[in-house]
């Protein structure tokens, strides 16, 4: 692996006004995809309904740190969902990282490789992309291999650096959205080196494949907390039951909440239904695991 780029940029920009710092992984370009040409953009999309950015090739962290009076030494690395063409940058990153820093936790959210987007919507691209799903899944079987080792990659430089993060780095957990949960199971499931493997997880309307639902699921505790709704019109639901079924075969920790209503994509969004206190749950399990 790469040497990681350890000077830690200031940031600007809109979505940016809320984070300290924003974290390249790699000096100069992430490995694999040099050649890459496309410039990550951000928009408004509005089939999404939110904000996206999307031709990532320069995988970064946005960090978000507690007020030293809050700080617990606890930290989550978030990873937003979109298919693999974008990140909804907001409402499975932003948002969720704010609501952990009020609560003391370091959050980092992780912007990591996308498949190329050659219009100017990924989200319409998207969705026409899945109308033909198997060869979808073939573009982007690749693409999930970087995103884990993007997601390997912020874990390393988080423990790494704990010291001047103010962080506990055995009280390291990951939380993906959608795609992002592929990605944060990726990190779970296919870490060689224990330095990478988080010391808990949370899966939030993800869709493993059948290929992690078959990988042997780690000896060392790995408390996963999963959520999803009924009506996620992705039809992703019982792939939520199957991931929970597999960690308690594993004789790992594991928790389920499956809403009545929802639909896929809720995130830190709000439609006045119970599933909007999905976060304050998942707060909830942290405390009880001694995160919080």
């Amino acid at each position: 692996m790469k040497k990681i780029f350890i000077t830690a940029l200031c940031i600007a920009g809109m979505y940016h006004a809320y984070a300290q710092k924003s974290i390249p992984l790699y000096q100069g370009k992430a490995p694999g995809t040099e050649n890459w040409k496309q410039k990550e953009a951000q928009q408004f999309n509005q089939l999404f309904k939110t904000e996206v950015v999307f031709n990532v090739t320069q995988p970064s962290m946005l960090l978000f740190q507690p007020d030293k009076s809050k700080i617990n030494g606890t930290v989550v690395v978030i990873a937003p969902g979109g298919g693999f063409q974008s990140l909804s940058i907001n409402r499975e990153g932003i948002d969720m990282a704010k609501k952990l820093a009020e609560n003391g936790i370091t959050a980092v959210v992780l912007k990591y490789r996308l498949l190329e987007t050659k219009s100017n919507d990924p989200a319409k691209e998207m969705m026409e992309n899945i109308k033909d799903r198997k060869a979808f899944d073939a573009k982007t079987a690749p693409i999930k291999i970087m995103a884990g080792e993007d997601i390997k990659t912020a874990i390393s430089y988080i423990r790494t650096h704990a010291k001047e993060l103010n962080i506990n780095p055995e009280k390291l957990g990951v939380i993906g959205f959608s795609a992002g949960a592929s990605v944060i199971l990726e990190s779970v499931l296919h870490s060689k080196d224990a330095s990478m493997l988080p010391n808990f997880a949370a899966s939030v309307y993800g869709g493993p494949s059948q290929e992690i639902l078959n990988t042997e699921v780690p000896k060392a505790p790995l408390p996963l907390f999963i959520c999803a709704a009924s009506d996620d019109q992705l039809k992703l639901a019982p792939k939520s039951v199957l991931l929970y079924n597999k960690w308690l075969e594993a004789g790992q920790p594991a928790e389920l909440h499956i809403y009545e209503k929802g639909g896929h994509g809720f995130g830190m969004g709000k439609q006045n239904l119970p599933v909007d206190k999905w976060s304050d749950v998942y707060l909830d399990w942290l405390r009880f695991h001694d995160f919080l």
